[in-house]
């Protein structure tokens, strides 16, 4: 599939592009998007404590059955705190080669759980392990969403070795960067405050996946990947 860059997506956007912009502009900035996938789950209220005290935006692609419908005052919560909310289907099925009618569905029953919650639909979705194809972009340009991967994975749901999850972000992060990690495995959330620190102390500035494009405006349908 072809894929849009942070980069250059702010690049191509219109002279009167609307997307928001977070603390800074990325433009200028030396910004990354830090992303959680699957959940919410038992540590995201821990995990948003953590976002809380050291006043890091996130982006939370969220699982609808089993999490989302079990964990709705986490949803609220992730919501209110100005988390970026995001879809990452009903029940994590990978949708390559799934019929069109299958695909709508575990992007729209998502979108409707959410938006019982939060009063809003999301904007984002992340595809199961980052598989997405033509119908998938069809679909999800139908639905008002854009598609979002990643540049930095910890692969977290192989290893409860915080250190090691810390360690393999690190090793990755740069500019224009997103980071993908799972608040449903227990060595990752203590993991973040120490990603978070030393991406601070090297000059980055924590934003979430929209305000990483602004000015740009990001289009439904479209895979962004840095």
């Amino acid at each position: 599939m072809e894929t849009t860059a942070p980069g250059s997506a702010r690049a191509d956007a219109a002279s009167d592009a609307k997307g928001s912009f977070g603390p800074v502009d990325c433009r200028r900035a030396k910004c990354i998007a830090l992303t959680f996938d699957a959940g919410p789950a038992k540590d995201t209220p821990h995990l948003l404590d953590v976002l809380k005290e050291k006043k890091v935006p996130a982006t939370f692609f969220l699982l609808g059955k089993n999490h989302v419908l079990k964990h709705p005052e986490t949803v609220r919560r992730i919501a209110a705190e100005g988390h970026e909310v995001a879809n990452h289907t009903w029940s994590h099925e990978i949708l390559t080669g799934r019929k069109p009618d299958e695909i709508r569905a575990e992007l729209e029953r998502t979108q409707l759980a959410i938006e019982r919650i939060t009063g809003r639909k999301p904007r984002l979705m992340r595809p199961p392990q980052g598989r997405t194809d033509d119908t998938v972009s069809e679909i999800c340009e139908e639905l008002g969403l854009s598609q979002v991967l990643w540049s930095a994975t910890a692969k977290d749901y192989s290893t409860n070795d915080s250190a090691l999850i810390r360690k393999r972000i690190l090793d990755q992060a740069g500019k224009d960067g997103i980071i993908l990690l799972h608040d449903i495995y227990k060595g990752t959330v203590p993991a973040v405050p120490g990603i978070i620190d030393t991406l601070k102390e090297r000059g980055f500035t924590f934003v979430t996946v929209p305000q990483l494009m602004a000015p740009a405006e990001l289009r439904p349908g479209t895979v962004y990947r840095p």
